[in-house]
């Protein structure tokens, strides 16, 4: 049990323009078992049985949503918003990286501020939410509950916009957003989500594309990297593109349905919404001009991405970088005797893998058993599972088993030492697989 420090390493799928991230020493492993706990009381539907159902099955049973009392709505449960987290937390990382800041603009916009782009409030006219009453009594206007923030944000940018030195602005904000959809699905299309949505004002169209291309750029980098989702970027056509926009920049990725998810978009405003709401500045010949815009936005779809993208028959398939917990420890104790020195190796292991920078957890569940703890985290789509007994005790052992692949048994002496492995990025095989 001294032995018992700094695991993990799994999940091995290298790809050459990926890096490996992970590296620590394991020299407590003496097996990689196959997954498989007792079967769920109530089985996930096969994916080639029923897709739809199988996704269905897979975020109600894994605790990542649940449907909210208005048709059309959900409610994110903690697991579910912890995998949004992850998502968060890179993408705000890489966005304050590239220059951009945080913001928040109101969710209710005059219904006035919509119309002023013909071609936006003709794309979003049958999915707005109308606002008409307040405090009791009818509005003078109508307000619209945010579908998008591109109108309320050119109506401050036209404020704060003066002169060329005031390009270029770059704003991001983390918001919920509401469109009125007739059918829905949890995470991949709801009444109500959560995303982000950046907006950028510039003074040339070349800094403004650039902008764009560079966005989808970063979202590309977060599918592949982080979600191990392969994704094509490319261009919508005009009719598909955003409502307002020049061009709409995509990644889409294949689904286990064989269906495309538009994963994340860049759109090149050109000059439209500026010249709707009059967002000029002096240039440097002093020369008034319209400001050149962008806006991007990836929201709590890319959950559902995920779900579908590596889920299989046993529930979750969850990529380390974006897992909530990534490794979960099982104790066995089958006699009282045995607990203090299990416990004791357990919380060693557990220390070790906390100070490696890896999130880990112990269910130390005894009114469970072992193979049911299996399958609950099998469900859940935790990347490792590590399994210590008093017999793993007694060898200076454990037994660890990967969600991605059966694996098969390897001694701590074929091991060796010293193992470096990557943990992230993984799944890719999968993703090429569909």
């Amino acid at each position: 049990s001294q032995q018992l420090h700094q695991l993990l390493q799994c999940y091995c799928y290298k790809a050459p323009h990926l890096s490996s991230i992970w590296a620590v020493n394991i020299n407590c492993i003496s097996s990689v078992r196959p997954l498989g706990g007792k079967a769920s009381e109530e089985a996930v539907t096969p994916k080639s049985e029923d897709f739809s159902r199988w996704y269905l099955d897979v975020v109600a049973k894994a605790e990542l949503a649940d449907y909210g009392p208005v048709r059309g709505t959900m409610v994110i449960r903690p697991y579910g918003y912890a995998i949004w987290e992850s998502i968060q937390s890179y993408l705000d990382r890489r966005f304050k990286e590239t220059g951009h800041q945080n913001a928040y603009f109101p969710q209710l916009i005059p219904y006035s501020f919509i119309t002023k782009e013909a071609e936006h409030v003709e794309g979003f006219a049958p999915e707005l939410a109308l606002v008409t009453k307040g405090g009791g009594k009818d509005l003078e206007e109508p307000l619209v509950v945010r579908p998008t923030s591109e109108t309320i944000i050119n109506h401050m940018f036209a404020q704060w916009v003066q002169s060329y030195r005031d390009l270029p602005l770059l704003l991001n904000q983390w918001a919920n957003v509401h469109r009125w959809e007739m059918r829905t699905r949890p995470f991949v299309r709801t009444l109500e989500f959560l995303w982000q949505e950046g907006h950028t004002a510039h003074a040339t169209p070349e800094e403004a594309e650039a902008e764009a291309m560079k966005m989808l750029q970063v979202y590309k980098e977060f599918a592949v990297t982080q979600a191990a989702i392969p994704v094509i970027p490319g261009r919508k056509s005009r009719i598909e593109s955003f409502a307002g926009a020049n061009i709409t920049y995509t990644i889409e990725a294949m689904m286990g349905d064989r269906k495309a998810l538009q994963a994340g978009t860049s759109h090149n405003l050109g000059t439209n919404f500026a010249k709707a709401f009059n967002t000029q500045f002096v240039d440097e010949q002093q020369q008034l001009q319209y400001v050149h815009q962008t806006s991007w936005g990836m929201s709590t779809r890319m959950v559902g991405g995920i779900i579908m993208t590596h889920g299989d028959d046993q529930g979750l398939r969850l990529p380390p970088n974006v897992a909530p917990t990534q490794v979960v420890i099982v104790p066995i104790v089958k006699k009282d005797t045995d607990r203090a020195s299990v416990n004791e190796a357990v919380d060693k292991l557990h220390v070790a893998l906390k100070e490696a920078g890896i999130r880990v957890k112990i269910d130390g569940n005894d009114l469970k058993t072992p193979g049911w703890r299996y399958n609950y985290w099998e469900l859940k789509g935790v990347p490792v599972r590590v399994e210590v007994g008093p017999r793993d005790v007694e060898q200076g052992a454990c037994v660890l088993a990967r969600r991605d692949v059966p694996g098969e048994a390897v001694t701590s002496e074929e091991l060796g030492w010293d193992i470096s492995v990557a943990v992230r990025p993984l799944y890719l095989r999968l993703s090429f697989g569909l």
